[in-house]
């Protein structure tokens, strides 16, 4: 990744993968630059002090490389806080143990700032997204086009007040290109044609000018400057790369 361009290193939270806290520190020990990060931590699969103080060890031991990215968890983390013995909860709830790990980060950080990131869909977790996140991921359905987005960018500022302008904003691309890969399918619930249809922001295509092209006109229509995607697709995404490097 460090050597394709790529400026950070983001690990998914759940047990069917290996702890995330651990594995981003052996990926930053194996490089020199690259950021490392969680996209996203679980919030019910831990307590908000056990969260913060594994999130404060990384920024510690990484040198300030790493992201503390955190949401309430999509729906099939509920079986994975289950099998920990921990508590699912309400929405609200979850969203409560969210902004309660950040406050805890922020209180072990002291003088250390690690930046935090916040995937946040609804209007609830955008409000709590611009109080306290330095990055926030809009986490907008796979077939929402670019009023829906749009929309979302414009609640995340309203909420932020004063501090819209010290907040990066971040989406997510499911897929690169004009195949999607069956398991990529499965997980969004919709095919390379849908989401054309749809104009589906979660689809990049075209070629490495057009998708740089198209990349710029996203950051010029809601403010979007840090765009992730899954580790199948960086090799085609880094021309792309190459090309927006520092623009």
């Amino acid at each position: 990744m460090e050597e394709l361009g790529y400026s950070t290193l983001l690990m998914p939270d759940g047990l069917q993968l290996l702890s995330p806290f651990p594995s981003l520190a052996v990926a930053a020990c194996a490089t020199t630059t690259l950021r490392v990060g969680t996209f996203v931590l679980a919030g019910p699969l831990r307590s908000p002090r056990a969260t913060a103080w594994e999130g404060h060890t990384l920024s510690v031991l990484t040198d300030g490389r790493f992201d503390f990215g955190i949401g309430t968890g999509r729906p099939e983390a509920q079986r994975f806080a289950e099998a920990l013995g921990r508590p699912w909860g309400s929405a609200g709830e979850r969203l409560q143990e969210v902004a309660e790990s950040i406050e805890q980060l922020r209180g072990l950080d002291g003088e250390r700032h690690t930046p935090v990131l916040v995937a946040a869909g609804g209007p609830k977790a955008l409000a709590l997204a611009g109080r306290t996140a330095d990055i926030v991921t809009l986490a907008a359905p796979p077939l929402a086009g670019r009023d829906h987005l749009a929309g979302m960018a414009t609640t995340l500022r309203e909420a932020a007040g004063e501090r819209a302008g010290d907040i990066e904003i971040a989406m997510n691309l499911f897929a690169i290109g004009d195949e999607i890969p069956p398991w990529t399918q499965k997980f969004i619930g919709a095919d390379h044609a849908t989401l054309v249809a749809h104009d589906s922001q979660t689809l990049l295509r075209g070629t490495p000018a057009e998708m740089a092209d198209e990349l710029r006109r996203r950051r010029d229509a809601y403010g979007v400057s840090y765009v992730s995607v899954n580790g199948s697709f960086v090799d085609q995404l880094a021309p792309v790369v190459e090309l927006l490097a520092g623009r």
